[in-house]
């Protein structure tokens, strides 16, 4: 695969953080050789995170983001503030942009504890090198830079890169399943809510992978599943269905064959299979007047048959028998405060890394509340949750 064709979700991401005036967007086009973002001698020029995905030497493909000042003021420089920190749950590396005239700030020094707390490996970029008389000798994770005359800016990239090995998500959606010369079938329903002209990316990177580990894959249709089962001589070793059609699905595939959901794979491969099972469970003990949250980590125009927005409250409405009430957040939204819910029912996060996931699995579990996916909460309602994990030996 084209490094340009790598996902954001699948890329590196490296944030780069400071006071105002520190010579972060500087740096950070220095560091891509592009000019990524706008420069200014005025305070607080880089008013949003700026977020760019590319290439960038030695690491491969990356996304760079260029945030606001930690250090802004006012009502709105609040909110950007809080915009910046919000970065810290969707990075791999951090890069903290300093003054290498001064010493550090109690905006920095506060940055580097949340970096530590979160356990973001970070790198101190000790800007406007150019202005000292002398260089004085690194720390182990400083270094001196400029943006203004070069100074260390590949060295910065190979500390950089060197941070980059130990972190990212290396795990597999279907390699420890399947082995060459399996045969998987893949379920994709085409219809109003499917996207035109082109598959969604979990079917993508589930076929991907299926053609580099060697094994036989066949896509169809719901409505052809049957005529391909009975076209295998040998029984297929998964049949891996999108899961809104997981209670048609399960009906034709015989309970020999191993069935699963791409949104099931993915809350392994991306968050905590085990962590999401639980949650589903959730849906049995649900009281009249409770709130759930439903969150997508995509946005897209909602049709009407959406699965997030109507057939999962359908679903879970009929499986409960409560009378519920139903919050919807999508793309980069997602609350800081989840105790006034119930039940949170998170997408599989394939346009989120694993990063981001696992922060909104976390932020869960800290306020005590259960959480699930779409494809372990659409088995459960469905009865067949056991026979969905049943492939993963869990």
């Amino acid at each position: 695969m084209s490094l340009n064709n790598v996902v954001s979700a699948e890329r590196l991401h490296i944030g780069f953080f400071g006071l105002r005036n520190a010579g972060k967007s500087s740096l950070v086009n220095a560091v891509t050789g592009q000019k990524l973002s706008l420069v200014s001698d005025i305070k607080g020029t880089t008013t949003d995170p700026v977020q760019k995905a590319m290439e960038l030497l030695p690491l491969g493909p990356v996304v760079i983001i260029d945030t606001p000042g930690i250090d802004d003021e006012g009502d709105l420089g609040k909110m950007r503030v809080e915009r910046a920190r919000q970065i810290l749950s969707k990075i791999h590396i951090a890069v903290l942009v300093t003054d290498a005239q001064k010493g550090f700030s109690s905006a920095e020094n506060d940055l580097i504890s949340h970096f530590k707390q979160k356990n973001i490996p970070f790198i101190i970029a000790k800007n406007k090198a150019d202005l000292l008389s002398e260089i004085p000798v690194s720390k182990d994770n400083e270094i001196f830079v400029s943006a203004v005359d070069g100074t260390n800016i590949n060295q910065l990239k190979e500390k950089i890169a060197a941070l980059s090995k130990d972190v990212g998500n290396n795990k597999k959606i279907l390699a420890d399943l399947v082995k060459q010369g399996d045969r998987v079938i893949l379920v994709v329903p085409i219809d109003e809510s499917a996207p035109k002209g082109r598959l969604i990316l979990p079917q993508q990177q589930t076929i991907r992978e299926l053609l580099e580990i060697g094994a036989l894959t066949v896509v169809v249709k719901p409505e052809e599943l049957a005529d391909t089962l009975g076209e295998f001589k040998t029984p297929p070793r998964l049949v891996i269905t999108d899961s809104q059609a997981f209670g048609e699905v399960q009906k034709i595939v015989p309970k020999n064959i191993h069935l699963t959901s791409f949104s099931i794979l993915f809350a392994r491969y991306k968050g905590d299979l085990e962590r999401v099972t639980k949650g589903a469970f959730a849906l049995d003990s649900l009281k009249d007047g409770d709130t759930l949250l439903i969150s997508e980590g995509c946005t897209h125009h909602r049709q009407c048959k959406d699965i997030g927005s109507v057939k999962i409250p359908t679903w879970v409405k009929n499986h409960s028998g409560k009378k519920l009430n139903f919050e919807f957040t999508s793309g980069g939204e997602f609350p800081d405060d989840l105790s006034k819910y119930a039940l949170v029912i998170h997408c599989g996060g394939c346009m989120l890394n694993e990063r981001e996931m696992q922060n909104r699995l976390e932020r869960a579990e800290s306020a005590g509340v259960p959480i699930t996916n779409y494809g372990t909460a659409i088995a459960h309602m469905h009865g067949i949750l056991k026979r969905s994990l049943e492939i993963f030996n869990k």
